[in-house]
């Protein structure tokens, strides 16, 4: 079976210092209203006590994803191994995807007339290296998994204050704030 790959963010161990989120966009040189992942913080209405949780993230690999069925360009594919993938050359820089999207993923990049987004690093992950993301973490904070290995059937895969995961099936997952963790399921 092949692997099917996601982000696992350990919401536990980020600690807000953007290293992941500077580090992708310097190694992909992007102008600067894109950002292909980026640090937020949960609000505090959403967890049990009051509390500065950030968290950081980037496309979701949707299994049902709402950018591909926007695209009037077929510029987007999903893979076999679970990434969602955007062909530039085939964009046409409408901008329907980064309206469908209700993570705010697709950014539409000024310089080039078109529309960008992660895509996990594929090209690195190819040649056996971490996302620069990944790589970037000094806490360690991002992961990729595979959906697939039984083992990680016990992470979290929705944060309060996300989209409804049936919106369209995002694939990452979570280690939740110790606040958070006896309710996940529930919201």
């Amino acid at each position: 079976m092949a692997k099917r790959y996601a982000f696992l963010v350990d919401t536990s161990l980020c600690i807000g210092c953007n290293a992941c989120e500077n580090a992708c966009k310097n190694f992909y040189q992007q102008e600067a209203s894109v950002h292909w992942r980026k640090v937020y913080y949960m609000q505090e209405k959403d967890l049990a006590q009051p509390l500065r949780a950030p968290v950081s993230l980037a496309c979701n690999h949707c299994d049902d994803p709402a950018c591909l069925k926007a695209c009037p360009a077929s510029a987007y594919r999903k893979d076999e191994n679970g990434l969602v993938r955007h062909d530039n050359d085939r964009c046409i820089g409408c901008k329907l995807c980064t309206m469908a999207c209700p993570y705010n993923v697709p950014c539409y990049d000024k310089e080039l007339g078109k529309v960008t987004k992660c895509e996990m690093c594929a090209d690195r992950m190819a040649q056996g290296e971490e996302p620069v993301c990944v790589a970037s973490c000094p806490m360690g904070a991002i992961r990729v998994i595979d959906l697939n290995d039984p083992a990680n059937a016990q992470y979290a895969d929705n944060l309060a204050g996300l989209p409804p995961r049936d919106m369209t099936q995002p694939s990452t997952r979570f280690i939740l704030p110790l606040e958070q963790k006896q309710d996940w399921r529930d919201k």
